[in-house]
């Protein structure tokens, strides 16, 4: 990645990773090269692609130059086999920056942006060099260009090296370039690097160990540990020999401040330095990098240079202008914008444009299920209800929400957040009429939030509601990098004659049946979580009950929806055959069948009347999970009980068993005489 320019293009290429437009040339292929640049329409760099001391990237500013460097590099070696491959790329205009990031093959975490300064006079000018100065954070780098580049760049670099069978473990030095279409890759080095390090380590704070950030890597638990910057700048100044870099004398003798512990906040660096005799002497073109923290540039700046000032020795080069852009930028106040605040209207425009057509699939009597008013509109008259009473029910997906995030599946989600509203409608005899969703996310990606609607579309669609409104919050700041949040509120109607339950005609020996779901649903998701991360495996292992599917995928099975079937139930049944309804969410069995039975009422479940599916016997084992847990928490492959009479039981289970695509209805249970639930057996393997 870094001893190969060559190769680290092509990897940024399979993986699609922003970089500059580039073509490889070996080194017998010169005139191959020559009329490649000879004929190019743009402006180019020229690359050594091996590794050249920080000093194998040319930048020339006519064809004649661009000629000329290639000649240096290809004919006359001037990086020697450095240079035996050569990279041509599209020279990229924007400001640098530097982003230093600890990962364990996994995870992740960039360091503040640092700027450096490569070239050795100042005002950028003259030859590159390995760099004279650095200072972070740098106000380029501002919270949306970090977002981006990581989400861009650095986690699909460490996923790609991860899936190319070599994860990488360390720190990531990556070189960005800040152009108009966003952050591209320059290069890549796997290591620390100066100045930009020595800058950034004085930014670590005080309860931040570097050596239990550097083991959490080694021991692949990176997210396990903290990694605290504390505000303010810090700024690194070189101080090289003269001629750097190119011939430069050593042997120089260096004197320092009397009283180098007196001065705050500040580090000299040795970098090329000897002792003779009892001197210390120069011995590179890079001699020292003395570096500084403070709570304001100028002030960080005023502490640096005073101690530059300090130090002496013969030929003594440095830069008097480290971090010039940001004193500039500081000066000249930029006028601001909506979007400068991390809010894009234009992107909430292209999501309404992207999911109209997917809103008007769900129109139904009654709506014309159209988005982008101030509100939603619903007819009921033209609904066809006579004496209705409308039933409203509000929900989100919970942690669910985070297994969706970390996979990078978002399409399942929203028909969860549709049936977790809906779902609750149907159990009192309401006919779902229509969905409003809320979207709330830090930084709008117009491709996940569409693939969200999708799901809610479909979840519309599929329990017969219209989708008549919604809302998108853009809130930078509230959530972190690409988190969102779902919330859904979906009304429905009922004839008043038609309402359930009908508590008080249940009595004891009245029957359970069981309408199997399709999987967890959307509860007990925190405890899932906490024991996926006690197993062996991870989102992308694949499920040990099912090798044909990740056990990230299986976890994200969405919700059943069962207003259809319901509703068909109550319409080709008399009255009165169905007394109670009940949704297996968040308390189980434990919690929820109870919410509908009179209070001198109880049940007796027998769970040995079905078989617990694959993934609730995993989840039990690797938990560790008694009975009473399990019943309490998950759903246990029952999403929707009935409460029937016992004499009414087998019409309505036919019933059930007759309604394509939901399974049979099992009887699983019966009321009782006593308040309570009793579980008189366990689950059958």
């Amino acid at each position: 990645m870094e001893g190969s320019k060559a190769f680290a293009k092509e990897f940024m290429l399979r993986h699609r990773i922003p970089t500059a437009a580039y073509k490889i040339f070996q080194k017998d292929e010169y005139e191959e090269a020559f009329s490649y640049i000879k004929n190019y329409p743009k402006p180019i760099v020229l690359k050594a692609s091996g590794l050249a001391a920080g000093k194998g990237v040319l930048i020339p500013q006519s064809k004649e130059e661009a000629l000329e460097g290639l000649k240096e590099i290809m004919l006359d070696s001037s990086f020697g086999t450095a240079g035996d491959l050569i990279v041509v790329e599209d020279y990229l205009t924007g400001p640098e920056i530097s982003v230093l990031a600890f990962s364990d093959g996994y995870t992740v975490i960039p360091l503040p942006a640092a700027q450096d300064h490569k070239r050795i006079g100042e005002g950028d000018t003259g030859p590159n060099t390995g760099g004279m100065g650095a200072y972070a954070p740098a106000p380029i780098a501002t919270p949306e260009t970090m977002r981006r580049l990581v989400k861009e760049s650095l986690q699909p670099t460490i996923d790609g090296m991860r899936k190319e069978g070599f994860p990488f473990v360390g720190l990531l030095f990556t070189g960005f370039i800040i152009t108009e279409e966003g952050p591209k890759v320059l290069e890549y080095n796997v290591r620390f690097g100066d100045p930009e390090t020595e800058a950034l380590m004085l930014l670590l704070d005080e309860n931040t160990d570097l050596a239990a950030v550097i083991l959490a890597c080694v021991e692949r638990r990176l997210d396990a540990v903290r990694i605290g910057i504390r505000p303010g700048v810090a700024v690194s100044v070189v101080l090289a020999s003269a001629g750097y870099p190119g011939k430069y004398e050593t042997n120089k003798v260096i004197t320092f401040p009397s009283d180098e512990t007196s001065q705050e906040d500040v580090v000299i660096f040795h970098a090329g330095t000897t002792t003779s005799g009892e001197n210390v002497v120069t011995a590179g073109g890079r001699v020292l990098a003395v570096s500084a923290y403070g709570s304001t540039l100028q002030e960080t700046l005023s502490r640096v240079y005073g101690v530059v000032d300090q130090i002496h020795f013969d030929g003594k080069t440095y830069r008097k202008d480290i971090a010039h852009r940001a004193i500039a930028a500081l000066t000249t106040k930029q006028p601001l914008t909506y979007a400068d605040a991390g809010v894009s209207i234009d992107a909430g425009n292209d999501l309404v444009r992207a999911i109209k057509p997917l809103i008007r699939t769900t129109r139904r009597p009654g709506s014309d299920a159209d988005i982008g008013g101030f509100g939603g509109v619903f007819d009921l008259a033209r609904a066809g209800y006579k004496d209705p009473v409308l039933v409203s029910g509000t929900d989100g997906v919970g942690t669910k929400l985070r297994v969706a995030m970390e996979v990078g599946k978002h399409d399942t989600v929203g028909i969860d957040l549709v049936a977790m509203s809906v779902n609750d409608l149907i159990v009192q005899g309401a006919e779902p009429l229509y969905f409003l969703d809320y979207y709330g996310c830090g930084k709008l990606d117009v491709n996940v939030a569409a693939k969200v609607i999708s799901g809610i579309v479909e979840g519309c669609k599929e329990s017969g509601c219209a989708l008549i409104g919604g809302e998108t919050a853009e809130m930078p700041g509230m959530y972190a990098n690409d988190d969102y949040d779902l919330a859904g509120f979906a009304v429905g109607a009922v004839e008043r004659d038609r309402i359930l339950p009908l508590t008080n005609e249940i009595i004891p020996d009245d029957v359970l049946i069981g309408i199997p779901s399709s999987g967890l649903h959307s509860n007990g998701f925190s405890l899932i979580r906490k024991i996926v991360t006690r197993s062996s495996l991870s989102y992308t292992s694949f499920a040990p009950w099912n090798t044909s599917r990740t056990l990230g995928e299986e976890l994200l099975i969405p919700t059943r929806l069962y207003p259809k079937l319901i509703l068909h139930l109550l319409r080709q049944l008399p009255h009165g055959y169905i007394k109670g309804i009940v949704n297996i969410t968040g308390g189980g069995f434990t919690e929820n069948i109870p919410r509908v039975l009179p209070e001198t009422l109880g049940i007796t479940i027998d769970l040995s009347s079905w078989k617990l599916p694959p993934i609730f016997s995993w989840l039990r084992q690797e938990g560790a999970l008694s009975r009473e847990e399990m019943c309490k928490t998950f759903n246990c492959g029952v999403g929707m009980v009935l409460i029937v009479s016992r004499d009414k039981a087998e019409v309505i289970q036919q019933a059930i068993n007759e309604y394509k695509g939901f399974g049979k209805g099992i009887i699983m249970g019966k009321v009782t005489s006593s308040p309570g639930v009793v579980y008189s057996s366990d689950f059958s393997s």
